[in-house]
């Protein structure tokens, strides 16, 4: 993602630079597709839990569009992206409320409007914090988790964002490229997980009790959300279409994409027997989330080569949570985590220095440099990430509880946090409700519905 800081009508004369509807009205439709992945996420989770707690798993993510949309315009923003203070964290007091702004001032050296990009931003702000909610399926309170999401953007996302992204930020002043969010978003998001697994501890009957995704079609529906949102996410991140940077990082993302999806599948057939549709929608995500950090570094064979590496390793460490004994419920560190860090150390390696800067990886000449400064920024994130995050956790438990009771968990969440459920199986028959007793000996709908001698199960 292009840094920088707001730049006054005085260097904008001098340098010539206006603002470009071209450029504005492409990242407003970005914006509009990365605000998309956040329902499509939704979906995908919501696919994968048992019936009983779907709505919930619907809510963590919804719930995220509402509080960091109102802590964004509030104060999020400035810590953000306003001025550095010490390489660490931002502030420009007139970006509170985000007023003081002018109608056409522009970001940086690009020829958006700040507002443009702060509403572009935003949406990368929204959806980190949704993806921890995978780790925690069918047995967190909705009001702890929202309580958690507030303040972890606070103290995580906002200062993390600056460090990557903003003028003056720490990790952006070393070197490391992080295109759309490889460290801001998804190693940050699967460590947060693992610091809040820590204090919220297995689903009852994890390892024993089957529980498996209740809906693929949704699973699937919600990976095409993200695939397609996933293009404004990438390659709106150049702010603009001057220079042919964000096309390049638009045909990455495609052609990683559809890598690593053949690479979780091959890998899965070897290891298990059978290509299955979850580990199709799976292995898309881990392309997307691999390639995010190299989008704008690498060329389109390195964006093979990334979604390869990253579809067969994030299909693999999936089944360490049966090893380790961690019940990471969605894989979320099994592929945010694990796919965020492949996708930043192989710009290390496959960096051509031709697309967004001149930084060359191991295989293009460039030595172990770049690769030694993606190592840093992984490793800081990710132990900065988990150490917060399970301190706000730990918080919570002890103010509120984090996780619900046995019998709320049993019952299911969906229940007892939302009094709804997903599914009204009364009603199955799709027809009125009939106003005379049957005759002696009819059958009802329901047991007519089912052969003699068998039963019908809903996994839930």
């Amino acid at each position: 993602m292009a840094p920088g800081t707001m730049t006054t009508a005085a260097d904008l004369a001098a340098q010539r630079i206006s603002l470009s509807p071209a450029n504005t009205g492409f990242l407003l439709i970005c914006s509009a597709l990365v605000m998309i992945m956040t329902p499509g996420l939704a979906f995908f989770y919501g696919g994968m839990v048992r019936v009983k707690s779907v709505l919930n798993m619907l809510m963590m993510s919804f719930i995220s569009l509402g509080i960091v949309t109102t802590l964004w315009v509030l104060y999020g923003f400035g810590l953000a992206f306003g001025t550095d203070h010490g390489g660490f964290i931002g502030w420009q007091g007139r970006f509170a409320g985000l007023s003081g702004i002018g109608l056409t001032e522009l970001w940086g050296t690009s020829t958006v409007p700040v507002h443009v990009f702060a509403v572009f931003q935003l949406m990368f702000a929204v959806i980190t914090p949704a993806l921890i909610s995978g780790a925690l399926a069918d047995r967190v309170k909705f009001t702890a988790w929202a309580l958690f999401v507030a303040l972890w953007v606070t103290l995580v996302y906002f200062p993390v964002a600056h460090w990557v992204w903003a003028a003056g930020g720490w990790l952006s002043g070393l070197g490391v490229i992080d295109f759309a969010g490889g460290t801001a978003v998804h190693i940050n998001a699967g460590a947060a997980a693992i610091g809040v697994l820590l204090v919220v501890g297995r689903r009852i009957g994890f390892t024993k009790d089957p529980m498996r995704p209740h809906s693929l079609p949704l699973v699937m529906l919600g990976a095409g959300l993200l695939w397609f949102g996933w293009f404004g996410f990438n390659a709106g991140s150049w702010l603009g279409n001057d220079d042919g940077v964000g096309a390049v990082a638009f045909v990455n993302t495609q052609v990683a994409t559809a890598a690593a999806m053949l690479g979780w599948l091959v890998y899965e057939r070897i290891r298990h027997g059978s290509f299955t549709t979850l580990g199709a929608a799976s292995g898309a995500v881990a392309g997307l989330v691999a390639i995010t950090p190299a989008c704008g570094a690498v060329s389109p064979l390195g964006s093979l080569a990334t979604g390869v590496i990253a579809g067969v390793l994030c299909a693999a460490a999936i089944g360490l949570k049966y090893r380790f004994g961690y019940d990471d419920s969605l894989d979320v560190i099994g592929v945010h985590l694990v796919g965020g860090i492949a996708g930043s150390l192989l710009v290390g390696l496959f960096a051509t220095g031709g697309v967004q800067s001149d930084a060359r990886g191991l295989f293009y000449g460039g030595g172990f440099a770049q690769l030694g400064k993606q190592t840093v920024g992984v490793v800081c994130v990710l132990l900065y990430s988990l150490a917060v995050s399970f301190v706000l956790a730990k918080a919570i438990d002890l103010l509120l509880g984090f996780r619900v009771g046995e019998d709320e968990e049993v019952t299911g969440v969906d229940l007892s946090a939302h009094a709804e459920s997903a599914y009204d199986f009364t009603g199955a028959g799709g027809g009125t409700v009939a106003r005379t007793a049957p005759a002696p000996g009819a059958a009802t709908a329901s047991h007519a519905a089912t052969a003699p001698g068998t039963t019908r199960k809903v996994d839930a």
